[in-house]
């Protein structure tokens, strides 16, 4: 067995874990102790990351679940999934940043992917990345997602997605099929 798939607990978040989901969702990707992690946007992006009424609003989603992962009783990643016809949208996906590098993620996506098929019948994973984000992008090649070349504007004003520290940010939809 895989160790980083070890003593995991798979759960639909709910209302009571918001505090810290948001907490973990900010160290995972702003701030300095997204630092200790290699998926920091810091240097990219300040402010926050997310808010409570942002993770509330996909908790409460119809169609949408808050994946939550847990390790001995505490919150350690999270992944937003959301059924689109026939595929699912795949977001909101946070590692506290000292257990990143350790093979945790690709056991997290394996796992929502295979809920996504299971749950929705979903033929495709969709998700969206900062399109900048080469590192990221490639690990996620790595696990078979491929690049469309669609891009879509960031929301450059909108600080609830954070402070732009760069002109030429834009999201790249990168798709999977899902066996």
């Amino acid at each position: 067995m895989d160790t980083a798939a070890t003593d995991l607990k798979f759960r639909d978040a709910t209302d009571a874990d918001v505090d810290e989901l948001v907490a973990l969702i900010e160290s995972a990707y702003r701030g300095d102790s997204s630092r200790v992690g290699w998926t920091t946007e810091a240097d990219i992006l300040q402010g926050q990351r997310t808010d409570p009424e942002g993770v509330l609003a996909v908790i409460e989603s119809p169609g949408s679940r808050l994946l939550t992962v847990e390790r001995e009783g505490r919150i350690v990643a999270c992944c937003q999934l959301e059924h689109r016809g026939d595929h699912a949208y795949f977001g909101m996906f946070a590692v506290t940043p000292r257990l990143q590098g350790a093979g945790l993620g690709k056991v997290i996506m394996a796992e929502a992917e295979r809920q996504a098929r299971e749950t929705w019948n979903a033929t495709e994973m969709h998700m969206t990345v900062i399109s900048v984000r080469d590192d990221l992008i490639a690990w996620y090649e790595r696990r078979g997602y491929r690049r469309t070349g669609h891009m879509t504007p960031f929301p450059y004003g909108d600080e609830r997605c954070g402070i732009p520290q760069r002109d030429d940010l834009r999201f790249e939809l990168l798709v999977k099929e899902l066996a």
